[in-house]
């Protein structure tokens, strides 16, 4: 096997990051994980109303899980070859395309912005409203501290299945002959959307969601701890992250976010976790890292820039061989 199956491979890669950072998801258009969603739904509801057995839920749940992740990265590899049939310039622009709408970069810095925006311009209300877009907490009673908190959290976690793992499949991908990057990509994103839509535990997803949430974190584990450790070399201070990470990452009841949360908090020298509301029940969750600084907009936008930075050395390890190759072609 080749380093880099095709010259191709390792453009759609470059061109994919690029779209997402100058472009990400125009609002309106059509989005892979819309669809996903959208069928999701659709089969949550079937189940609901047709499978009141456990066993019933729970195979429904299996064939949700694995008919989602595999068809969404078949209906990929299809696209991408049927445009690439029909054109190569097309098949690399929708390949592009498909792929950059699996990277969450910039979708990611704006969320962050639309909550903290409007809070440095000292409007509390708004700030509580458009964060209640992005996370499950209830936000109508959040203080100033506890908003910003919320964003990092939510910038910290999302930072790990949102934009890493995707590129570390679609890395993947572009390595395996005759496959490339969008199906495995694609795949990760179902198995994700899966996870946030249904992987939850309790009723009605108990028994729907939980092989969807037992494979995402299956899935997640691997890139979650290489981003960990990119982080913590990033820092400079890998030795420190990490005992942080080993300390308090196993307290959270996920075997990722906990990891990914606490390797931020111990990079910016703050501490995440506490208690949050959701539907008027408290709901404590483990503290991750040490108070050394309180949580601040700056904080939040260097977490933002590391992700970023995160991002391009994965990107630059994985074009590297096929730069060299070229340069050793040249020469």
């Amino acid at each position: 096997m080749k380093l880099v199956t095709s010259n191709t491979n390792a453009i759609v890669l470059l061109l994919a990051a690029n779209l997402d950072y100058l472009i990400g998801d125009p609002w309106g258009w059509p989005h892979p994980v819309r669809v996903m969603g959208w069928l999701v739904s659709y089969c949550t509801q079937l189940v609901i109303n047709h499978c009141h057995r456990q066993w019933e839920a729970r195979l429904a749940g299996i064939g949700l899980g694995v008919g989602l992740i595999i068809g969404s990265g078949v209906v990929g590899w299809l696209i991408v070859q049927g445009a690439s049939w029909v054109n190569p310039g097309v098949g690399i622009t929708l390949e592009c395309i498909l792929l950059a709408s699996c990277f969450a970069g910039r979708s990611l810095r704006a969320a962050a912005v639309d909550v903290l925006q409007p809070l440095q311009n000292g409007e509390l209300e708004q700030a509580r409203s458009q964060l209640s877009q992005y996370v499950g907490r209830d936000t109508e009673k959040l203080t100033e501290p506890e908003i910003l908190r919320a964003v990092l959290e939510t910038v910290a976690e999302n930072a790990t299945d949102g934009v890493m793992a995707p590129l570390f499949y679609a890395i993947v991908g572009a390595f395996l002959p005759g496959v490339g990057s969008v199906p495995l990509a694609l795949a990760y994103k179902a198995a994700s959307t899966l996870d946030s839509m249904i992987g939850y535990r309790w009723e009605p997803y108990t028994d729907l969601g939980w092989f969807s949430a037992r494979l995402e974190d299956l899935l997640t584990w691997l890139p979650c701890r290489l981003t960990v450790m990119t982080l913590a070399f990033l820092s400079g201070k890998p030795l420190e992250v990490w005992h942080l990470c080993y300390r308090d990452a196993a307290k959270d009841p996920s075997p990722n976010s906990g990891w990914s949360e606490c390797s931020y908090a111990a990079i910016l020298g703050v501490q995440l976790g506490g208690t949050n509301w959701y539907q008027g029940v408290a709901q404590h969750k483990p503290l991750l890292g040490d108070p050394v600084h309180l949580i601040t907009t700056d904080k939040i936008t260097h977490a933002l820039q590391l992700t970023r930075y995160c991002f391009l050395i994965w990107l630059a390890i994985a074009i590297a061989p096929w730069v060299i190759v070229k340069i050793n072609t040249i020469i």
